[in-house]
């Protein structure tokens, strides 16, 4: 029996069980490089477009910068998170690949295989029973924090790195470990910085922990620790880490942290267990175990103290790592540490608050005690009962994970099984833009920042065709540069004096500066698609479309029209007040009133909103109540959360009525802090997505 278990076949256990967890998680469609439907939301898209920008980019030394995402802001294949390790592997190859093409799909899959591969190795340090080594894996790798990564930061699903070093690190008698961590090492920095972070603290404990145990001489410990350091530096460089000029500058560190009832907190990732109302940034340090994991605690500590295995001789064999776990979680917890919605804070020197914000997301950070955890508890189980009740144990407990946590990667599955697409609808239709590419050599955003209004469109756009631009979402930025490129800018509309080879999309703040200034002799400035463009030296240019020219009678509130759809996931004057920060979805009213100011051709016969409610049946619903220049017109009740559709009448307003203050009372409106599900404390009623007239 045990040749059986050393069978060189069984090696495929971990791949098939990592396989078919992709398949049940993620489902085939994202493996497909050339559909990128599911990659059109938040930040795959800024991934996938970091990585459209970068295949086409001319080299560059180092080799990961990408100068045409983000142009003077700064920019890397690093910072837009577009995994540089993949990165740089297929871009030698860009003339052979399709025009579209995603590897993120790849990667996923690598992703579910490898954390399932390192899992397998991880249980052979404990059994050799492969039954036992597989179910224990099954807890490892139906994992719910590596499983959220997969809805939006896709190079942080990497948690194999993490077990891979585990496993380093654990074993007993490795072989070439400079080769293994150097290998570890330089492949988790060209994948992601807080990955790298977890790697390289556990790579430190355990080097120092051999010196400490007589395992490793001094001189072999200064030489693995300078040359791999040495190692990861040239990966970091050539990952472009290093590009920003004048460094960066990010906050955020005790806010997004981990609360600490984070193990147990389910966040709607559990049929049984309630969530727990915790603050807005304790979601980065989601860290729930699972029900089925939960389910083993006190199994394992019951078969641990019966078999007489003592956690304190377990933890003292190696002290150092068990001390970068212990600082791990105290890093993740902050200094400003949460306990459900209460925050008890103390105080730290601002120079380590500062380096802190390095990795802001410090709930990120205790990924490692969390496999550390589960290894612990499969390990009391596996020593601590007979083979066959370890068996039954580990199966209920897998089973109940798989079932319980459904309720939340199910979700995340329909994400990546969205209708296949090899391009993103545009809202960019007019047969301008298509004269505009070809006139111009990049397109901005103004005024310049990081993830400007309307970014993913633009940047998708100057994908598309070959452009630069400044609209980019980016990791970090340079704070000096960005704070250069505004002032120029301000120069710019200021003096009405454009870069000629440049297109400009104006937001409401550019445009209320650039029609005092414009040179309507020989620039464009006007609406397209619900775009402001401002074309330097357009009409000068006989091969460019003729347009109609707003110039310095450009209102700042839009002209309505049957076949415009307004979207309002930016800011834009027409919400006058009442309204909350702009989402990528749309913007939540915020208070019992809102108002909005429109333009309206004469004849429109009415207003069609579609929105969201901040509705919970059967309990909660939206009353609705619209007045039209102080004019009642409207009102109903919103009982659904999804596919509300308000169609107001003109019919109060008189025809000659062009600027419409569109008033609406929600009575119902209430905060989510109120009813205790989080400590959002905006009044919400009603979220605005898109307007047409009819």
């Amino acid at each position: 029996m045990k040749g059986l278990n050393k069978h060189p076949a069984l090696a495929l256990l971990p791949i098939l069980l990592g396989a078919l967890a992709f398949f049940l998680v993620i489902g085939p469609r994202a493996l497909d490089p050339q559909n990128i439907a599911w990659l059109k939301d938040g930040d795959p898209a800024t991934h996938y477009l970091g990585w459209a920008f970068f295949r086409h980019s001319p080299w560059t030394f180092p080799l990961g910068l990408n100068p045409s995402y983000g142009m003077e802001l700064g920019s890397s294949i690093i910072f837009s998170d577009s995994n540089p390790l993949l990165a740089l592997l297929f871009k030698p190859f860009n003339g052979w690949l399709p025009e579209t093409f995603q590897y993120f799909g790849v990667w996923l899959l690598l992703c579910f295989v490898l954390q399932a591969w390192f899992a397998w190795k991880l249980l052979g340090l404990i059994t050799d029973n492969p039954v036992l080594r597989l179910l224990g894996a099954g807890l490892l790798v139906f994992s719910p924090p590596m499983f959220l990564r997969t809805g939006g930061h896709l190079s942080l699903v990497g948690h194999f790195l993490i077990l891979a070093a585990l496993y380093l690190a654990l074993h007993p008698v490795l072989q070439r470990r400079r080769l293994a961590w150097g290998a570890l090492l330089a492949v988790t920095a060209l994948v992601h910085a807080y990955l790298l972070g977890m790697v390289a603290l556990i790579w430190v404990a355990d080097l120092f922990g051999k010196l400490w145990a007589g395992k490793l001489s001094r001189r072999q410990v200064l030489i693995e620790l300078v040359s791999l350091f040495a190692l990861v530096s040239v990966c970091c460089w050539q990952a472009g880490y290093f590009s920003l000029s004048g460094g960066t500058v990010s906050g955020g560190f005790g806010f997004y942290r981990m609360n600490l009832l984070s193990l147990v907190d389910a966040d709607g990732w559990s049929f049984v267990l309630t969530d727990i109302p915790t603050a807005g940034g304790d979601y980065e340090g989601f860290n729930y175990l699972g029900l089925g994991v939960l389910l083993l605690v006190p199994l394992a500590l019951i078969g641990g103290y019966r078999s007489g295995i003592s956690l304190k001789a377990l933890l003292s064999r190696r002290p150092l790592l068990f001390w970068a776990m212990l600082g791990l979680t105290l890093f993740a917890l902050s200094n400003q540490i949460g306990v459900g919605l209460q925050t008890f804070s103390y105080p730290l020197p601002k120079f380590v608050v500062g380096l802190s914000n390095i990795f802001r997301a410090s709930g990120r950070m205790f990924w490692p005690v969390f496999y550390v955890i589960v290894i612990l508890l499969t390990y009391l189980v596996v020593r601590g009962y007979r083979p066959r009740i370890a068996m039954g144990l580990l199966t209920l407990a897998l089973l109940v994970q798989v079932a319980d946590t459904r309720i939340a990667w199910a979700g995340l599955r329909a994400t990546k099984m969205v209708p296949e697409a090899a391009a993103w609808v545009s809202p960019m239709h007019d047969p301008f833009w298509d004269s505009a590419a070809a006139h111009y050599k990049s397109i901005r955003a103004v005024t310049p920042k990081n993830q400007p209004d309307q970014w993913q469109a633009i940047a998708d756009f100057a994908a598309t065709h070959g452009l630069k631009t400044d609209a980019a979402y980016l990791g970090r930025t340079s704070p000096k540069a960005l704070e250069k490129l505004q002032r120029t800018t301000q120069s710019q509309l200021a003096s009405g004096q454009y870069d000629t080879d440049s297109l400009y999309i104006l937001d409401d703040d550019a445009l209320a500066l650039a029609v005092k200034s414009v040179h309507s002799d020989t620039d464009l400035l006007t609406r397209v698609d619900d775009f402001v463009v401002l074309a330097p030296g357009w009409k000068h240019c006989a091969q460019c479309l003729a347009m109609v020219d707003q110039g310095r009678a450009m209102s700042p509130i839009p002209l309505s029209q049957p076949g415009l759809v307004q979207t309002f996931n930016h800011s834009t004057r027409q919400l006058v007040k009442g309204w909350s920060t702009p989402e990528a979805w749309g913007t939540w009213s915020e208070g019992q009133d809102a108002e909005l100011l429109l333009r309206v051709a004469p004849g429109t016969r009415a207003i069609v909103i579609d929105v969201v409610a901040f509705a919970m049946p059967p309990n909660l619903s939206q009353r609705v109540i619209v007045s039209i220049n102080g004019v009642e017109a409207y009102s109903t009740r919103l009982t659904q959360v999804q596919d509300n559709r308000l169609e107001i009448p003109l019919s109060t307003v008189p025809a000659a009525e062009e600027y419409l203050n569109v008033r609406l009372h929600l009575p119902d409106a209430v905060s989510p802090k109120k009813l205790g599900f989080n400590d959002d404390a905006r009044v919400m009623g009603l979220g605005l997505k898109t307007l047409t007239v009819q």
